[in-house]
């Protein structure tokens, strides 16, 4: 493909960006805002609801603008003016409506209207009111190219984002979460890639935006790993990814809630497993998947998209007529995805939890391993050597010894330990010790590893 400045052309909507600049109000340019007071209590059943401000986000405009934090090179690139149209899939269960919609307009407002075929909103079974007849009159006012799916029972993330897929008709999907913010001149950088070679899938950097102020703050961008619980973490960029900055760099593994990928190649590899319950695992599955099997992953830079981050609480999938027949479904998923992806090292996912992992039943999986049969994909270990060769060096599967382990006791009151239900997710407090201090309660198990850093034993359930 000829990739001379005569085929290539500046995507920016520069009207677009003057009008924002000129923007006032609430939450404007991403900037932190906040409620007087007056509207406490509601402000704290709504967040108990949502684990973010919802009521700010009422009080912010659904058309806000946002700070463009991309690094400056970003500012100026051409990319190819022939680029693939696009199908946006935003599943949602139960999400605050001006979040969501703030998340649409923001995609409206700052995607190329030429390379826009639809967005499509599948709704897994939301039981707000405020979600249903209401958002489709919204939807109609407001958008020409935005159309709600509803699903007819409640499916989870992962067989949602597949019913969107089948109902998808672009080129290219891009998978987004419901609660986000596009920035500016967004969906060049991660089209170009996936024009030049259909087999890439690629990846915006995600922005944070903080669930109790709304404020937009810039991320660096790192790589995705993992730790051998299956526990999602992050990897510094390689050196020779830093000499340009702002270019794409191979991730070993994504986040897994924004991506955009190629429909027939989305589809070659099976889409999702659909055996995954609710949500959890399918970015390892998608990720392993993807770069065993002849594909490649990329961060873009270039692309950037803000996300609310808020502490997960597997409540907010659990409750409301769960789709899950199996209640530790989380523990499910991963098991999946060890017995078809991870060969003999899955053995060290299972020594990590074994009480867990032993009761668990995984589902028949006969397909997945006949698609990868069928892939001819790579083994585990070439996955492992080939894309994720630091990720291993930081996280090995069988970690030297750990330094110490036991309780952490208060030097002022020795009868009080520090402890945690989950230090990751949780608060961290004090509690009255465990009557075994050498071998406590999981709660207040903990480890001094080799890293040197305090972490939190597993359970044994």
């Amino acid at each position: 493909m000829d990739s001379s400045n005569e085929q290539r052309k500046d995507w920016h909507d520069y009207k677009a960006m003057e009008r924002d600049a000129k923007r006032e109000g609430v939450g404007e340019n991403g900037t932190r805002a906040k409620l007087d007071g007056s509207t406490r209590d509601l402000e704290n059943k709504l967040f108990a609801k949502n684990i973010f401000n919802a009521l700010l986000s009422d009080y912010i405009s659904v058309n806000r603008s946002v700070p463009d934090i991309r690094p400056k090179e970003c500012k100026k690139k051409l990319y190819l003016k022939k680029l693939p149209l696009v199908s946006i899939i935003i599943c949602f269960f139960n999400e605050h409506r001006s979040v969501l919609l703030r998340s649409v307009h923001s995609l409206v407002n700052r995607t190329p209207p030429e390379l826009l075929k639809e967005i499509i909103l599948v709704d897994d079974f939301s039981d707000l009111e405020a979600l249903h007849e209401s958002l489709d009159e919204y939807v109609a006012l407001h958008f020409k190219k935005v159309r709600v799916l509803r699903l007819a029972q409640r499916a989870g993330l992962i067989r949602a984002r597949m019913e969107g897929a089948r109902n998808a008709t672009a080129e290219v999907l891009v998978f987004m979460d419901s609660h986000v913010e596009a920035g500016y001149n967004w969906l060049p950088p991660l089209l170009e890639p996936i024009a030049l070679n259909n087999r890439t899938v690629i990846c915006p950097i995600i922005d944070r935006i903080f669930y109790h102020t709304f404020r937009y703050k810039r991320v660096f961008g790192v790589r995705g790993g993992f730790m051998w619980d299956l526990y999602y973490t992050n990897v510094p960029r390689l050196p020779e990814d830093m000499k340009f900055p702002w270019k794409p760099f191979k991730n070993p593994m994504m986040m897994g809630g924004i991506f955009a990928i190629f429909s027939n190649y989305f589809w070659e590899l099976g889409g999702y497993d659909e055996g995954l319950d609710i949500y959890g695992g399918e970015q390892f599955e998608l990720s392993f998947k993807i770069w065993m099997c002849g594909g490649e992953i990329y961060d873009a830079p270039c692309s950037r998209v803000g996300h609310i981050q808020r502490v997960p609480h597997l409540h907010l999938y659990k409750r409301n007529n769960s789709p899950s027949s199996q209640k530790d479904f989380l523990h499910k998923n991963y098991k999946r995805v060890a017995e078809v992806w991870m060969d003999d090292y899955k053995k060290y996912l299972y020594q990590r939890n074994k009480t867990v992992y032993d009761r668990i039943d995984p589902g028949d999986l006969t397909k997945q391993r006949a698609l990868r049969s069928k892939l001819k994909c790579n083994s585990f270990r070439w996955y492992l050597h080939n894309v994720a060769f630091d990720v291993v060096n930081r996280y090995p599967p069988i970690e030297p010894p750990d330094y110490a382990h036991g309780v952490i006791q208060n030097l002022g009151n020795p009868k009080l330990c520090v402890f945690s239900v989950d230090f990751r997710t949780k608060p961290v407090g004090l509690n009255n010790c465990d009557g075994n201090l050498e071998h406590p309660h999981y709660s207040q198990y903990w480890k001094l590893t080799w890293h040197r850093d305090l972490r939190l034993r597993e359970p044994s359930y």
